[in-house]
């Protein structure tokens, strides 16, 4: 049985805030994180549309610095 988007994409996003200030994440690491944890019932096709969902939904954004990262949104000095 596969696993839904949205529960990929929740797991991701829990990842993704552990580690938010430690670590920076690429998309290829929460690819690698989610296949090990599930194994057989996702896909990396499954995992792109689980990043492609918190990207467009604004819950994570995408981040350069010499290559690509998955990280939270930044919030500005007058959100605080």
């Amino acid at each position: 049985m596969a696993i839904a988007i949205e529960q990929l994409a929740d797991d991701m996003y829990k990842m993704v805030k552990d580690a938010s200030g430690m670590k920076k994440l690429k998309p290829m690491d929460l690819t690698k994180a989610m296949i090990a944890k599930y194994g057989d019932e996702t896909s990396k096709r499954d995992c792109k549309a689980a990043i492609k969902t918190l990207i467009d939904s604004g819950r994570c954004v995408y981040t350069y610095f010499g290559g690509s990262y998955v990280e939270l949104p930044h919030k500005e000095g007058a959100e605080n």
